[in-house]
């Protein structure tokens, strides 16, 4: 789930659907924790608006955090695309009409098999360091 974050800058290479999506689910996650606790923090001080909505700051810390995380995400989103034997610049048809769900069914579709123009099959070391661990 954090191999992303350790990979930080890590542009090469493949990446399992198992490391995206775990990865995916975490910075959602990250964020909707840290905007219900932003919110209940500015309830209880009573720093919340009319409205009852969160003072602007609040949003600034959740921004700041996705900005954080991006890049990973990204690094982690073309290194599956990798995996599927597809360039990074996939990532442009995102700019086209339908180009977001394109991309989704993507990071769906399993990766090829064996090792192909960007580096060994991902799930073959997994595989390899299950057999040692559970053995």
């Amino acid at each position: 789930m954090l191999l992303p974050l350790k990979r930080y800058f890590d542009f090469a290479g493949r990446s399992r659907r198992l490391e995206y999506w775990l990865f995916t689910v975490f910075v959602w996650a990250v964020l909707i924790a840290e905007l219900m606790v932003i919110i209940a923090v500015a309830d209880a001080l009573g720093a919340a608006d009319k409205n009852g909505d969160p003072p602007g700051i609040a949003f600034l810390i959740v921004f700041l955090t996705w900005m954080a995380l991006f890049i990973p995400w990204l690094a982690a989103l073309v290194r599956r695309l990798h995996d599927s034997d597809k360039s990074g610049l996939w990532l442009l048809i995102y700019f086209l009409p339908f180009g977001g769900l394109v991309l989704l069914v993507f990071m769906f579709l399993d990766g090829t098999e064996g090792p192909n123009s960007y580096g060994d099959n991902p799930k073959d070391e997994a595989g390899a360091w299950q057999a040692d661990v559970f053995a």
